[in-house]
This record gives structure tokens, C-alpha cells and sequence, in this order.
């Protein structure tokens, strides 16, 4: 009986320590960084959805616009790059076929001119020949280039076409014409390669 009594009195001794501790223990702090697991089932919270104002939306779309033009200029950049690159391939084509041209029309001359020199020493006077008719292959070559000597002799001087060295009292001319040609001048078409160069007329007192 005595045992009984103990036991229980022990047991009383304990409930009333456990709950003097529970008493005692300080009220949980929020910023102590522990976080109470939540209830199993218990559902999440969920965000709210972002609602975009006027102002975002217009600087959205405006930057969707940049970036259609930055392509576009991109694309147009590329395509003039190639032009470019082309249209020099086929100005050096053309340049390359011009030339061959003018020197395929210069063969002819180039053979005849060294005949000339080879049979010059024979005879003179076949010498003579060969020059002229290398000279009229010439002319006929310059001719199919569209090569064309500019008027001078007794032409009014015309400083566009004319390049004066000396003027010269004359009355063998009109006032101000080429009285003497010096060095003739070519044109293609339009186009001076080179002047003439002439002696001009000055009417004499």
C-alpha cells in the first residue's frame, strides 16, 4: 500500500514539473528564421496574376518595332554588300574584256611594223610602204575602238578641244584659228582622251 502511494506521488511530482516548464517557456519569435511545417493537405498559397499597365505595353511593343527594323536593316546592309561586291566583278570583267578587245585590234599592226623593221635594211623605199600601211592599220584599229582625232588644222581654236603653245602672227588663217598643228588629239565620242596641241593665228597690225 505504502508503494502505491509513492508511485503516485511521482507521478504527480512530474505533471506538475512539465507544466511549471511549459509555463516558464518564452512565447515563439517570428524572426528566430524557423518556420512551422504547414498541415499535409493543407493548399499552397497562389500568386496573383501581373496585370501590365498602359505604359509597359506600349514599350513592349515599341521594342518588338526596334527589333523588326534592326533585322530588316541588317538584311538590307547584306544585300547591298553584295551588290556592291558584284557590280565590282563585273566592272573588272568588263574592263578585262575592253582591253583584250583593243589589244586583239593591235596585233595586225604589231606583226606588220615588225616586218617593216626586218626588211628595212633590203629596201627603202619597201620600208617606206610598210609604215604607211602600218600607219592606215592604225587609224582603222583607233577606229573600231570609236577613237577619233579632233579637228585642229584651220579649225577655230577651241579651248575645250585645243591646247595652245604659241601664238603666232598669220595671216594665213582666219583671226584666232589653229594655224599649225603640232600634236593631234583624240576623242572617244564624247569623251577627250587628250588635247591637241596647236599653234594659234593672231591677226597681224
Amino acid at each position: 500500500m505504502g508503494k502505491t502511494n509513492g508511485q503516485a506521488d511521482i507521478r504527480v511530482e512530474d505533471k506538475r514539473r512539465r507544466a511549471d516548464l511549459e509555463h516558464e517557456l518564452p512565447p515563439a519569435d517570428p524572426s528566430d528564421g524557423f518556420e512551422e511545417e504547414t498541415t499535409a493537405g493543407a493548399p499552397e498559397s497562389q500568386s496573383a496574376p501581373v496585370i501590365e499597365s498602359p505604359a509597359e505595353a506600349e514599350l513592349k511593343k515599341l521594342r518588338e518595332e526596334r527589333d523588326l527594323l534592326f533585322d530588316r536593316l541588317a538584311r538590307l546592309q547584306a544585300e547591298f554588300d553584295n551588290y556592291r561586291k558584284r557590280a565590282a566583278k563585273e566592272n573588272a570583267d568588263f574592263r578585262d574584256f575592253a582591253v583584250a578587245d583593243a589589244a586583239r585590234s593591235l596585233l595586225p599592226v604589231i606583226d606588220n611594223l615588225s616586218l617593216a623593221l626586218k626588211n628595212a635594211a633590203a629596201s627603202p623605199d619597201d620600208f617606206r610602204k610598210g609604215v604607211e600601211l602600218i600607219y592606215k592599220q592604225l587609224q582603222g584599229a583607233l577606229e573600231k575602238l570609236n577613237v577619233q582625232r579632233v579637228p585642229a588644222q584651220g579649225e577655230p581654236f577651241d579651248p575645250r578641244v585645243h591646247e595652245a603653245i604659241e601664238v603666232v602672227e598669220s595671216d594665213a588663217v582666219p583671226d584666232h584659228h589653229v594655224l599649225e598643228e603640232l600634236q593631234p588629239g583624240y576623242r572617244i565620242k564624247d569623251r577627250l582622251l587628250r588635247p591637241a596641241m596647236v599653234r594659234v593665228a593672231k591677226k597681224t597690225k
